[in-house]
């Protein structure tokens, strides 16, 4: 197809979703759905104009992937505003963590027992479904500049940690296939892949984005430099935070939300003797006032990710959608789908948060939405292209591609009335 033809159907595809934005919003359909249906029309399954394969094509999908989560994973990181030392992280810390590790034992459990791979291949495939997907989540994702819920911020919180917390059993999958060096009995693992991954990473992108936010603001409130330009601060701070801590072989995800939460909570040091713009219309702008230089930073670094991880969302899930016709229905894939979302997930997060001030209603709206997308793509795509094929490549495949197009569909349809009850519930109305 010609690049006009691109360009036309392009054009068509944004526009329409301009139009059909508010009508969208009244109806249960999130928009990820009708990307995936638009993808699958032009995929092999309908008009075979695009022809993304899992096998062929992995390298490159893989780095689409990657680049859709790191846009996302910086913005819910620049959304979720709240210090590290706060209690309210030890929910999303919880689910990040102890319930994603869960939750790779028991698929791979699974995988051994009821689909008869080997140890590698289940923990792998434990490792590429395990992280919640923090770009088709919008539906439940925190509000910028609103005191966080419990449970928008909990889910918020795990999806912007697990991508980077289930790479390392992605890893230890491939090392136990032959295709990745674990080190003598497991120690490189242990040490660089799994310890210094997640903390090196968190460090490395709290470090980048505390430094180079306070630099900005400096040089705004003392300077009046270094003013405009946001998306290239917002486009420089991912590539940094990210390239910093993978030549360092930190975890570059965790890096990136690091780092958008670094850059929300810095703060500017005010000149003795300036005063607030409240009350004062005409004084100097916000980008360089003492007082508001970086929440006006902030915002406008948040408001372009979001159009960006808005693009990226459309782009990935045109590709899922495209790439359906590979996902061959296994024999095993109509009960695996239903057992990870009503079986693993709920005992997952029951494991995890045991014993925290969790209501069960909570509990319950935290166990239904572990939405799965993007990341089990991305850590698909990395499989294939580090060498996994054959069989195990179809399955892995098959089942990567049929769950995510089920948490769209499912978690799609559900979202918008489920949020509206819970939060009617939570106001004392029926």
């Amino acid at each position: 197809m010609s690049a006009a033809y691109w360009s036309l159907l392009l054009g068509i595809l944004l526009i329409s979703m301009v139009l059909a934005g508010t009508l969208l919003a009244r109806i249960p359909l999130s928009s990820a759905m009708i990307y995936m249906g638009v993808g699958y029309l032009l995929g092999p399954g309908g008009l075979g104009l695009i022809a993304p394969d899992p096998s062929r094509d992995a390298a490159g999908l893989e780095m689409m992937a990657e680049v859709a989560l790191l846009i996302s994973l910086f913005a819910v990181g620049l959304k979720l505003g709240v210090p590290m030392r706060d209690r309210r992280w030890q929910l999303p810390l919880r689910l990040a963590f102890p319930s994603m590790f869960i939750t790779v034992a028991l698929i791979a459990l699974i995988g051994i027992f009821g689909l008869g791979l080997s140890p590698g291949a289940a923990i792998l495939l434990g490792g590429i479904l395990a992280p919640t997907d923090p770009v088709l989540a919008s539906g439940v994702q925190v509000e910028a500049h609103k005191r966080p819920d419990t449970v928008r911020f909990s889910l918020a919180g795990e999806g912007a940690l697990n991508d980077g917390s289930a790479f390392p059993f992605v890893l230890l999958g491939l090392g136990l296939l032959g295709l990745h060096d674990l080190g003598h009995r497991g120690w490189h693992w242990w040490l660089v892949d799994l310890m210094w991954s997640t903390l090196g990473g968190l460090l490395i992108g709290a470090l980048m984005g505390a430094l180079i936010g306070q630099l900005v603001v400096y040089l705004r409130t003392r300077h009046h430099s270094a003013v405009g330009l946001d998306e290239f601060l917002s486009l420089g701070l991912v590539a940094i935070s990210y390239g910093v801590a993978q030549l360092c072989l930190a975890s570059g995800f965790l890096a990136v939300a690091a780092a958008g939460l670094a850059l929300s909570r810095v703060s500017e040091h005010p000149l003795a003797g300036s005063v607030s713009l409240d009350g004062h219309p005409g004084g100097e702008p916000r980008a360089t006032h003492s007082h508001h230089a970086s929440a006006a930073m902030t915002r406008a670094v948040e408001e372009f990710n979001e159009q960006l991880e808005k693009l990226a969302e459309l782009a990935m899930v045109l590709v899922i959608g495209a790439m359906l016709p590979h996902a061959v229905p296994e024999a095993m894939a109509w009960w695996f789908i239903p057992v990870l979302f009503i079986g693993v997930r709920p005992l997952a997060v029951l494991a995890g948060t045991w014993g925290g001030p969790l209501p069960g209603l909570q509990r319950a709206m935290i166990s239904w939405f572990g939405i799965r997308g993007i990341g089990s793509v991305f850590y698909l795509m990395f499989a294939l292209h580090h060498g996994v094929e054959g069989a195990l490549a179809s399955l892995l495949t098959s089942l990567t591609l049929l769950t995510v197009a089920a948490s769209i569909m499912v978690h799609g349809i559900t979202v918008q009335p489920v949020m509206a009850w819970y939060a009617r519930h939570k106001s004392g109305g029926p």
